[in-house]
Formats: C-alpha cells, structure tokens, sequence
C-alpha cells in the first residue's frame, strides 16, 4: 500500500499545475491566430476535466488496492523473477507496460464495454492540460490487461509505478500549443501532434495513434496516422453535459439499457462485445 501511496502520478500534480499556467499564457499570445476562439480553455469544461481527475484519484487508489493482492497471488506462484536492482528490469518493465497500453487502449475503442468505460476520457470538444486530467472512473478493464506481468516475473509494486510513470508522460501530448517535433523524436516517441490525432472526431482520424509513450506500436501494427490539419475533438456524437457522472457512467447505461431491451443472445453480446455504434442486423 506504501508504494500506491508514492504514485508518481500524485507526486506529479505541481508539474501538471505548471503546465497548465504555461498553456493558458502560451493561448495568450495565441489569441491573433484566427483558430484562437476555439482554442484553449472553457470554464464549465476545465472544471468538469479536474473534478474527474480528483474522481479518478480516489477510484484508482481503492481498485489498485484489490488489484494489487491479485497481482501479488500472481507473482507467488510464478518461478519467474525480474530483479528491480537490475537497469534492464526497469527497461523490460516500461516496455511492456508501454505495448500493454497501447494492446488495452485499441480495445478500449474496439469493443463496446471497454469503449463505455474510457470515453469520458474523449468526451470534451477542447484539447488542453484539462483535458489529460480528465480520467475514467472504471480502471477495471486496464488492470486485467496487467495480469501477465506478475508472471513473467515483475514485482506487483513495479507494474503500479511503471505504469504511472507512462500516465505522467502521456499529460505533455494533451495540448495544441506543441507544434510538430523533430522527426526523429516524432518517429519514435508519441507527441502533441500523434495525440492531436487520437483525440479527433474527424472520420479519417479515428482509431488512430493508441500509443502511451512509444508510437512505434502504431506504426508497427498499422494503426498510425499523421496529422494532416488541425482536428476536430470530441465524441463522434457530442455530449451536452458537464456533469461528472453523466459524463462517466451515461455511455455505460445505455449500453446496459440496450442489453436488457434486446431478444436475442447475439444481439446482447454485439452490444457488450462489438465496435461502438454497433446494432443488430433489421
């Protein structure tokens, strides 16, 4: 419990308050660009953004908690060990958790449940430092992906700090103030720019760019897209709310809702199981 408590992500909240003073001094100078008034922040959003961030705090601190005497069954049994005194340990370890991420987050847009759980995270038509910290309140999909790192040998209190060290990188790429980076650092690394990408409404642009900290995934299992024009964000269908738990859990009803009301085995499973916006053949 001692090691949830040093999260590196909590430790990193004066780094998230400062880049979000830098940002809305950046959207200052900003302010002549004729895409200016749809730039930066919205009152009503950024509050919304930050209170499902404090939400998400609590939430991930009480399912890590249970996660963690699952994982910590894992690593019993397994003959596997990862030494976290050895340097490559820590490499193996940000690697997989990187390509776990990237293996969770494309699900997370491909099948309906998962996709109920993570939207809230899409939900605002703004991209800010706000808006990174705009987090799901239902970790539960994400911590069973993890399940293979307790056995192959990954010390359970590792998986949880590794994978917030990829959480803390990932708040940087929530801004439109970054333009394109060097090449070689876009080739390799998800910036800005990739995100950008992955957080439009834009039909050519969605299902695009997964990766937490590496976007070499994407480029290696055809999901990668360039940023061609600046996008359009949001959810492909808007939602009028600013409420915290509509935001969360209204996608999640619904579905829910749509199980309950359909007459067939299949269809239930289409709604829990296939891509969003799935239904049943008239």
């Amino acid at each position: 419990m001692d090691h949830l408590l040093q999260d590196p992500a909590l430790l990193a909240v004066p780094f998230f308050v400062s880049f979000i003073v830098l940002e809305l001094v950046a959207l200052r100078v900003l302010e002549t660009d004729a895409d200016a008034p749809r730039r930066g922040y919205a009152r009503r959003d950024s509050l919304a953004s930050l209170s499902m961030g404090a939400g998400s705090v609590v939430v991930n601190l009480a399912a890590r908690a249970l996660a963690l005497v699952g994982y910590t069954a894992l690593y019993a049994v397994t003959p596997l060990r990862l030494d976290p005194h050895d340097w490559w340990t820590w490499v193996i370890a940000l690697l997989l958790v990187d390509l776990l991420w990237y293996a969770y987050h494309r699900s997370s847009h491909r099948v309906r449940v998962l996709w109920a759980m993570h939207q809230a995270h899409h939900s605002s038509v703004h991209f800010n430092y706000t808006t990174a910290l705009r987090q799901k309140w239902n970790p539960w999909g994400e911590l069973l992906f993890w399940v293979p790192l307790p056995l192959v040998g990954l010390p359970p209190w590792m998986i949880f700090f590794v994978f917030s060290l990829n959480l803390v990188y990932q708040f940087w790429v929530h801004t439109e103030t970054i333009p394109k980076l060097w090449r070689p650092i876009e080739l390799v690394f998800n910036t800005p720019s990739h995100h950008r990408v992955h957080h439009a409404s834009d039909a050519d642009y969605l299902d695009r760019n997964y990766g937490g900290i590496l976007i070499v995934w994407d480029r290696l299992f055809g999901t990668f897209c360039e940023e061609q024009r600046r996008p359009s964000y949001g959810l492909t269908h808007p939602v009028a709310t600013f409420n915290p738990f509509r935001l969360q859990y209204a996608e999640l009803a619904l579905m829910f809702r749509q199980v309950r009301q359909a007459r067939h085995w299949r269809d239930r499973l289409g709604y829990l199981f296939a891509p969003p916006g799935w239904s049943p053949e008239p």
